[in-house]
């Protein structure tokens, strides 16, 4: 059912430090970044860096996203076998956002780094500035 990592989300209190943390010290490619976020990379990784002030309470939005070869039977799958939906989708792509029994962020999704900034070229998040 899982064709690989799709991306890493990392909740942060402080977009500021945890941007340049990543960028200056670690090395990311930054993509884009906006009010609440930024899109990084590194070979083989998209990395999301989400503001979320409320890291150290353990429900943030930190969460592992996994690509499927078939969305639509993934989700039923999962959907039948009874996993809890913790989100909504609200951006680009398919999603489905769910726990693992040991109660870990899990989402599968349908796109990748690429769909999401061609969606966020055409519908900006606020103050959202790319980088290439």
């Amino acid at each position: 059912m899982l064709a690989g990592l799709n991306h890493l989300t990392l909740a942060t209190a402080d977009l500021d430090r945890s941007f340049r943390f990543y960028v200056t010290l670690l090395g990311c490619r930054p993509h884009a970044r906006w009010a609440r976020g930024a899109y990084l990379s590194l070979p083989g990784l998209w990395l999301c860096l989400s503001l979320d002030p409320d890291t150290r309470s353990g429900v943030d939005y930190t969460h592992y996203a996994f690509s499927v070869t078939d969305f639509d039977r993934a989700q039923q799958c999962l959907l039948e076998a009874g996993v809890t939906v913790w989100k909504d989708n609200h951006s680009e792509g398919d999603s489905l956002y769910f726990l693992d029994p040991d109660g870990h962020r899990l989402e599968i999704h349908s796109g990748d780094l690429h769909s999401r900034l061609a969606t966020c070229r055409q519908q900006p998040y606020a103050d959202m500035v790319f980088f290439d």
